[in-house]
């Protein structure tokens, strides 16, 4: 969301990092909000889903640095 500190926190660290993503506001687009829950089971934001080469689908909930850097590979 616009307002969520966890998300400037993590949009600054994935692009300090390099790391190319796509934002979504799900404050302001109804079916993305929807689409992000059924994937998380979540209301919280920030939720990232990061899509693998084999297209598998992985879910992070919050901003989890540990969590992003085995996921992506990174440190």
């Amino acid at each position: 969301t616009k307002t969520c500190p966890f998300c400037k926190m993590e949009k600054d660290y994935l692009t300090q990092k390099g790391i190319v993503f796509e934002n979504i506001f799900v404050d302001e687009n109804e079916k993305k909000a929807k689409e992000m829950i059924k994937k998380s089971g979540q209301m919280g934001v920030p939720v990232t889903v990061i899509t693998g080469d084999d297209g598998k689908e992985e879910v992070v909930v919050g901003f989890d640095k540990e969590d992003l850097n085995k996921k992506l590979g990174i440190s």
